[in-house]
């Protein structure tokens, strides 16, 4: 997706007061539950960082996808949760603390992670030795957007849970729009070349999304962690920070094809998260 001042400026306006409703409805005491039991965080970030690469590189290899468009696979599994992940875990009723646990600490290993995969990647797809400096300056921009906003909240609440009741309602009728909106906007930015994208990668981005939710939401069920935790892994996992993927393939790759896996994947993620969501809360336990 292109940059415009809806992307840059209004999208995050839009995201961080959505991450102040979620912190309106957290305490402290959800973190404390999170880290006094880990075992929901060593299966996220176990799934995100060893079997989602290794479920990309061989879905690359499947499709037998073009040596730059395997390398944009790769960077799309290694790239962190987005933002989105904590609103739509919100949105079909999981454990949004998790959600925010899990984000924070992806968004730092990536600092190691994402350059060691994607070396990787260029040296076997390209047989290129090409050093990929840590993003740092996004994974700060991720933390301010998420981290501080649902400081905030939790504030607000702590003065006064009434309010934060009050508020809980229209900040998800807001969340819902605002995920509208970027969907929206995503497939108007890309309208003209949607359709070359979809040729080239968009069966494999599928196949990598729905692969993700599902083994994000299945993996934890069978480890037997509770319903609101596995739904928290199954969106984190699956709904990656397309924009930092994009942003590293034009600016520090410098090749516009190996963007092309997580524009569409950032298209595809949103409809398919959608979908789960609502199929999520018809099943949710009365």
């Amino acid at each position: 997706m292109e940059s415009s001042i809806v992307t840059n400026v209004l999208l995050p306006l839009a995201l961080g007061v959505v991450m102040l409703g979620l912190g309106l409805s957290l305490t402290v005491a959800d973190f404390a539950r999170v880290l006094r039991y880990p075992r929901a965080v060593l299966v996220g970030l176990f799934t995100q960082t060893v079997v989602l690469v290794t479920v990309a590189y061989l879905f690359a290899r499947l499709f037998s996808l073009p040596p730059e468009l395997a390398v944009g696979m790769m960077l799309l599994a290694a790239s962190p949760g987005g933002a989105t992940a904590n609103i739509y875990s919100h949105l079909a009723r999981g454990d949004v603390a998790l959600n925010i646990t899990l984000t924070a600490i992806n968004s730092a290993l990536a600092l190691v992670t994402l350059p060691l995969i994607v070396n990787a990647a260029l040296g076997h797809f390209l047989g290129q030795d090409q050093y990929v400096p840590p993003p740092t300056r996004k994974v700060i921009e991720v933390a301010a957007i998420i981290v501080i906003p649902v400081l905030v909240g939790m504030a607000l609440r702590a003065g006064s849970t009434r309010l934060a009741a009050r508020l809980e309602k229209p900040i998800r009728i807001f969340a819902v729009v605002v995920l509208a909106a970027v969907i929206l906007a995503a497939i108007a930015a890309e309208w003209e070349r949607l359709p070359g994208f979809i040729a080239a990668v968009g069966a494999a981005c599928l196949a990598f999304n729905l692969s993700s939710m599902g083994i994000g939401y299945a993996l934890p069920r069978m480890l037997r962690l509770p319903r609101e935790q596995s739904i928290a892994i199954s969106m984190e996992i699956g709904i990656h920070n397309g924009t930092l993927a994009i942003f590293i393939a034009l600016n520090v790759l410098q090749d516009a094809r190996m963007s092309i896996p997580a524009a569409v994947y950032s298209i595809i993620m949103f409809v398919t998260a959608g979908a789960f969501t609502l199929w999520l809360n018809r099943r949710s336990p009365r």
